[in-house]
């Protein structure tokens, strides 16, 4: 049965709602960026760029990078954004857009999400490079699909008792990476991390300006969080929702966070711009190795 116009929605070109994209506009492996200034950062190492648009936050261009196709895109801040990107990626090449049906032969794909983060543990350095082998979404966004067969409810229940999780807040759940992806992309220059996706930046991280928060320990619990020999060592806003819907959708996902800030020490990164430079390169020539 085809899927109603309003749930799967094009424009009036035939491309995506949202991303403004047609199939043919994206390559198999997909670099995701927060921030859409970051999208020209990636391609300037490019050889070439065959296709770039925009739309709202979500811009985004397709060229190679020595002889291998790549798509880079924005997602904007968040997984509410996440939720909108990943559905749509996956429609593209996995929803015949013309008859509204689902392909019977579904495709995968790699998708690597470059971004900045701040780390929770002194061991952890500012200007490191750290991969998310797992990650605790403490936004409510997986709960809203049909996904505990891929959740690791064993580490999220600790992770309520360690930290007395306040029941009004949603529940975490807990994600892998992909283990092909992180093996590719992992060297001795990269931290193997357990990141903490928050539903913001401010508060939802323990950040104090003028409102208070509901428990100012929150991230000392974090810090001291250890199930099997598993600790959470940083903070950012994405990578829950990124591998939940890719192991949902049956597509392999990774993280990768360069370390701008130490939230341990009070440490900020003076060069933060370089930081996020030379993981670009770094991961640009690992996807080529």
């Amino acid at each position: 049965m085809p899927i109603k116009d309003s749930e799967l929605i094009l424009n009036s070109d035939g491309s995506i709602y949202h991303l403004n994209l047609r199939p043919k506009d994206i390559a198999d492996t997909i670099i995701t960026v927060g921030d859409p200034d970051r999208v020209d950062s990636v391609t300037k190492y490019f050889d070439s760029i065959r296709f770039r648009t925009k739309k709202r936050e979500f811009h985004t261009q397709t060229g190679t990078y020595k002889n291998k196709p790549i798509t880079v895109i924005s997602t904007g801040i968040g997984t509410d954004n996440i939720d909108i990107v990943f559905n749509e990626l996956d429609a593209l090449v996995n929803i015949d857009l013309k008859t509204r049906t689902i392909k019977p032969q579904l495709k995968s794909l790699d998708i690597i999400r470059i971004g900045t983060s701040g780390s929770i543990q002194k061991a952890v350095p500012i200007d490191s490079f750290l991969i998310s082998e797992y990650a605790v979404g403490f936004d409510s966004l997986l709960h809203f699909y049909n996904s505990g067969a891929i959740q690791q409810k064993d580490i999220a229940q600790a992770i309520i008792e360690q930290t007395e999780w306040y029941t009004d807040k949603s529940s975490p759940y807990v994600v892998a990476c992909d283990a092909q992806l992180y093996s590719k992309l992992s060297s001795d220059k990269t931290y193997k991390g357990f990141t903490a996706t928050n539903a913001g930046f401010y508060g939802p991280q323990g950040r104090v300006l003028r409102l208070s928060v509901q428990d100012n320990k929150l991230n000392d619990k974090l810090t001291r969080f250890n199930y099997n020999g598993i600790s959470i060592t940083n903070l950012e806003m994405e990578t829950a929702g990124i591998y939940g819907l890719s192991k949902l959708l049956g597509h392999r996902a990774l993280s990768m966070n360069a370390i701008i800030a130490n939230r341990a020490t009070g440490q900020f990164s003076t060069r933060p711009l370089d930081v996020v430079d030379h993981l670009i390169r770094y991961t640009l020539n690992k996807l080529v190795e």
